[in-house]
């Protein structure tokens, strides 16, 4: 550890309640940083808030990554992930070569984003499955196909692939999303887990067990499912049995990010999230 990740690191068990004793980090979207302020002073708004690591987006511009990137090291804020904005409109499983070329740009980018912010991980959902781009075992086959081809890059630049399932009609089991993932027989196609995405037919803490080693990253959102009806909730508030979370991880030994994904809000907001993320990851009951 050099002289400025000591003080960085310092910093972060100094302004995280509970961050001594925790062995999960607690991050912060960047999109949930409030958009009325210059990107130094977002960062900053996180950081007193009390996070230690950002999950960025995808950036094309140069300019923007490196504003993004001096910004966070000022606030004393990790980047460890990003979050590869084309695989919705450019899935990889698509049977157009003009979306799949376009995907896989997307991904280059972010791969390349994530090494040169130092991040670790890149979160990318694998497949769309739709009548438009193609159906289940298609799905499986072409972006797997696509993935291969991008793997050697991602060990290039020592940068993980984490697969997300994320209500794309697609990996809708845990054993399903090991298969996808073992299937690769590379350290560099991981999973990210969201503890949400999975509640409208299973527990995060039954995905937690069964991903298991293969988890990269963990994303926190919750919500109340009422009569075919998505209510999005604060953290502790809707169906999520966070005690079960907590002690899931603690049985796989997760020691990554925990980054929350809810709408973006002003400081006070973002503290009393970062004060629900505490109790989620110190499993405090109630």
């Amino acid at each position: 550890m050099n002289r400025r990740e000591f003080v960085v690191a310092g910093l972060a068990a100094a302004a995280a309640p509970g961050a001594a004793k925790r062995t999960i980090r607690k991050g912060v979207l960047i999109s949930m940083l409030p958009k009325d302020l210059p990107l130094e002073d977002r960062l900053k708004v996180a950081r007193d808030a009390g996070f230690e690591d950002l999950e960025c987006r995808t950036v094309t511009d140069p300019n923007e990554a490196e504003a993004i990137k001096k910004g966070a090291e000022k606030a004393g804020l990790k980047i460890h992930s990003v979050m590869n904005m084309a695989h919705w409109q450019f899935p990889l499983n698509s049977p157009d070569p003009e979306v799949v070329k376009k995907g896989m740009e997307g991904m280059e980018t972010s791969l390349k984003n994530a090494h040169f912010w130092g991040a670790g991980i890149v979160l990318l959902v694998p497949a769309v499955v739709s009548p438009k781009f193609s159906y289940y075992e298609e799905a499986w086959k072409r972006s797997q196909a696509q993935i291969r081809k991008v793997i050697p890059l991602a060990e290039k630049l020592k940068v993980v692939i984490a697969i997300e399932e994320v209500w794309n009609k697609f990996l809708l089991s845990p054993l399903e999303m090991a298969r996808y993932v073992d299937e690769f027989r590379s350290p560099w196609v991981q999973a990210y887990l969201d503890v949400g995405n999975m509640m409208f037919y299973g527990f995060p803490e039954d995905w937690i067990r069964v991903l298991n080693k293969r988890i990269a990253a963990v994303h926190l959102k919750d919500f109340r499912y009422r009569k075919g009806q998505v209510e999005w909730t604060p953290l502790r508030e809707g169906d999520v049995d966070w005690i079960e979370v907590h002690k899931a991880l603690g049985e796989v030994n997760f020691r990554g990010t925990a980054t929350v994904e809810l709408p973006a809000g002003d400081a006070a907001y973002l503290k009393e999230v970062s004060r629900r993320v505490d109790l989620i990851l110190e499993g405090v009951k109630g």
